[in-house]
């Protein structure tokens, strides 16, 4: 009777051992951020499925592109929280394109419910931002002193709520503008680091003629999100490890950016390929790198 408890024991424990083992692995093999913009056609079709597939693919955090009328992708700011916490990821950072003054508060309270830690402006806000369709260009309307404005405030109500507000960049802040003023420079000079800092999307800066490690060297510790996606020999959005950045430069040069996560992101996929396939080729793209 001893000997077959102590052998029920053992088996026990080796059962246990190798559970332990193969969650440990599971865990080392699901790293790394999705910006859900990525996907966001997918997501509007289907979102449950969308984040297991997301899942499956090995990314562990997330960041939404989906808010509308109090709700993450149709879904109140508990059952999005609940929802993804199911599935083993991290709500981290959402981009909040449509807020204002007057609905900034309710919004950031929905933000934070939903489990996320960055509020994050991907445009200038409040009728600043202007998109010519035919032409495909972005550009802001008013000053880069009015956006600054607008961002302090919006950063110092988002550190009230208990949330980090970060600016997300595209090339055109990074051409002077009419009175000779780059747009990002005087953001980073002139916005309170202690309410605003920045999500740096790579492809974007890459695409001004900028060099991210540049503005590492010149405003350290202010970009706490990367937006990671590559750039084809056409200039167009690639999987990340299939274009022409050199990421690996980049990220040696983590700590100076103050990057706490970054994000996978490819706002458009092309030659036949699907966004959720992409997703898949990015993240073992991002092993090439270093990332983890």
């Amino acid at each position: 009777m001893k000997k077959t408890t102590q052998k029920s024991i053992f088996q026990i424990a080796f059962v246990g051992l190798l559970l332990i083992c193969a969650t440990s692995i599971y865990a080392q093999d699901k790293f790394g951020g999705l910006a859900l913009y990525t996907v966001r056609d997918d997501m509007g079709t289907n979102a449950k499925a969308t984040l297991q597939a997301v899942a499956d693919a090995g990314y562990k955090n997330i960041e939404a592109a989906g808010y509308e009328d109090g709700k993450f992708y149709g879904m109140s700011p508990k059952e999005f929280k609940s929802m993804v916490k199911s599935m083993g990821l991290k709500p981290v950072s959402t981009h909040q394109g449509t807020v204002t003054m007057e609905n900034a508060d309710k919004m950031m309270a929905d933000v934070k419910a939903a489990g996320f830690k960055y509020f994050v402006i991907p445009v200038p806000p409040m009728g600043m931002f202007e998109f010519n369709m035919e032409e495909r260009t972005m550009n802001m309307k008013g000053s880069a002193a009015e956006l600054a404005e607008i961002l302090d405030v919006l950063g110092e109500k988002a550190h009230k709520a208990g949330l980090k507000l970060l600016y997300h960049n595209h090339n055109f802040e990074f051409e002077k503008n009419a009175q000779g003023i780059v747009t990002i420079d005087y953001l980073l000079e002139n916005c309170n680091p202690k309410y605003v800092n920045f999500q740096m999307d790579l492809y974007w800066v890459t695409k001004a003629g900028a060099d991210p490690v540049a503005y590492f060297e010149k405003y350290p510790g202010r970009f706490k999100i990367w937006h990671v996606k590559d750039m084809d020999e056409q200039g167009r959005f690639a999987p990340v490890g299939n274009g022409s950045i050199d990421f690996k430069r980049i990220l040696d040069n983590k700590k100076l950016s103050g990057m706490k996560y970054y994000m996978v992101e490819q706002d458009m996929t092309f030659d036949g390929l699907k966004p959720l396939e992409a997703i898949k080729i990015s993240h073992d793209g991002l092993k090439k790198f270093g990332f983890h």
